[in-house]
């Protein structure tokens, strides 16, 4: 393996230093860094300015790791080779296509001879899903997601008690303006590293995003992930409001319940209470579009919940009846009673209903927001590895290669190629980085067992023992601990 700060680069006149890290090709002068800040030049030499990053294990009581902890301080103890885990945070590209990858490590794990090839790749081709843990409309889907007036994304299909962006892809970054694909760039870089980004969706809401805490929306942040939606929550709960209230509505924008009507209701033997909502019924107690999406209650537009209500039928509803209209978090919740014109009255809550309420809140989990960096690996990453690089997209796609980002476990989608995703809240603390191009720069790792290293053609010239690269940089890396991933190494 060469000397990290000669693999790369060629020298010109007057002490300057071409970079060849990425297709920008920056001429460097001495003392100065590249256009990406990750490359500089020092005394004629192109250096990473960045450290590499050791991930380390280190066994407690019981076989346990201790969880991340970054540090850029070495505190002098001896790394183990079998317990270190080279990532590729920091560790330099492989562009252009015809460099082996710039480390390229033998080890043993189990007893197993096994080859971890780690690069940084220049991803073009990478975007960004977005999970967040709210019931508030954010935007009608396909919505456009903007910063600074540049649309970087849309708002896609909303899940399970969650609302859905999908932000970056190269056409943002390299189909657009110019200013486009730089505010893209920009914010994915942000997002990625754990940093807050404010975009603002056409018609809709503006949402502060950060991996790993609330969503803030319109200035509020979000607190509680709903239990279900209002037909599940229903059947959560039917049996503590059996005996203590005669009807139930759980506002939804999505699945309304109503309980009496709900199989729950029925199961139970509760009467039919003749109170008929709005929207179009599916099935007895679940009802569709109640209202228009909003960020009232249950995500919908209703701020009144007593709107929701379409008539009150008078052969079955009966004066005294019990009514409580709660939203699927139980952040909002009325209680009313029927008076002699059987028009709804609000009371005092009873205490075994509020109790139930507030369990509805109890059950919610806290409100995230989730970021997960998917791209796909192909061109010099590959080329980095092997000779003939469908081979390792063969063996990763048939799970003989495992596929690392800074050490953290990446999903892979099935299908051609290698399309991957990983949760940037399991990578170390600023582990990606960009080039003006605009592309996204991020660590991977490829490990296997060395005869599958071999005989999927890969570099077997370059590999150089885990110890030596420990000596090289043991002292000088970044080290990071965990317990939140599988270790990397286990082939």
């Amino acid at each position: 393996m060469a000397d990290r700060t000669t693999q790369f680069g060629a020298r010109e006149a007057d002490g300057i230093v071409r970079c060849d890290a990425c297709p920008v090709l920056c001429r460097i002068r001495p003392g100065r860094a590249g256009a990406c800040q990750r490359y500089a030049n020092r005394d004629g030499e192109l250096v990473r300015t960045d450290p590499l990053v050791l991930i380390e294990r280190t066994a407690e009581a019981g076989g346990a790791v201790v969880p991340f902890l970054d540090t850029d301080d070495w505190d002098g103890s001896a790394l183990r080779p079998a317990d270190t885990f080279v990532t590729a945070i920091g560790a330099g590209t492989t562009y252009p296509d015809y460099k082996p990858a710039p480390f390229i490590v033998g080890s043993r794990h189990a007893g197993v001879d096994t080859v971890t090839v780690v690069t940084e790749g220049i991803f073009s081709y990478c975007g960004l899903k977005v999970k967040l843990d709210t019931d508030r409309h954010l935007g009608h889907e396909t919505a456009a997601v903007r910063v600074d007036g540049e649309q970087i994304g849309h708002v896609t299909t909303a899940e399970y008690g969650s609302q859905m962006l999908s932000l970056g892809g190269v056409r943002h970054l390299t189909g657009g303006s110019k200013r486009e694909g730089a505010v893209t760039c920009r914010s994915m870089l942000t997002l990625c590293n754990r940093g807050a980004v404010e975009v603002e969706i056409d018609g809709g809401s503006r949402v502060i995003l950060q991996a790993g805490t609330a969503p803030i929306v319109n200035g509020v942040a979000e607190t509680r992930m709903r239990v279900g939606c209002g037909s599940a929550t229903i059947g959560i709960f039917a049996q503590q409001w059996f005996g203590h209230a005669d009807e139930v509505i759980v506002l939804d924008d999505h699945i309304t319940g109503v309980l009496s009507e709900h199989q729950a209701g029925k199961t139970l033997g509760m009467r039919p209470a003749g109170i008929r909502v709005r929207g179009r019924r599916s099935t007895p107690g679940r009802y569709f579009q109640v209202a228009e999406p909003g960020v009232g209650w249950g995500g919908t537009a209703i701020t009144d919940p007593l709107s929701v209500i379409e008539s009150i039928d008078p052969a079955l509803a009966w004066p005294g009846l019990r009514l409580l209209l709660t939203s699927t978090t139980g952040e909002d919740a009325l209680w009313v009673e029927l008076d002699e014109a059987l028009r709804p009255v609000p009371a005092p809550m009873p205490a075994m209903v509020r109790q139930v309420v507030d369990r509805i809140g109890e059950n919610c989990e806290p409100a995230l927001t989730s970021i997960l960096f998917m791209a796909g690996a192909g061109g010099s990453l590959r080329a980095g590895v092997t000779s003939n690089p469908v081979l390792l997209t063969r063996q990763v796609q048939e799970e003989a290669v495992r596929v690392t980002m800074g050490g953290a476990p990446c999903m892979l989608w099935p299908g051609g190629g290698i399309t991957l995703m990983v949760d940037v809240m399991r990578l170390p603390t600023d582990a990606f980085g960009s080039v003006p191009t605009p592309a996204l720069v991020a660590p991977i790792e490829f490990t296997m067992r060395r005869e599958v290293f071999v005989a999927l053609g890969g570099h077997d010239d370059q590999v150089v023992p885990i110890e030596r690269v420990i000596a090289n940089y043991g002292g000088s890396a970044r080290r990071a601990r965990t317990n939140t991933n599988p270790w990397p190494d286990a082939p």
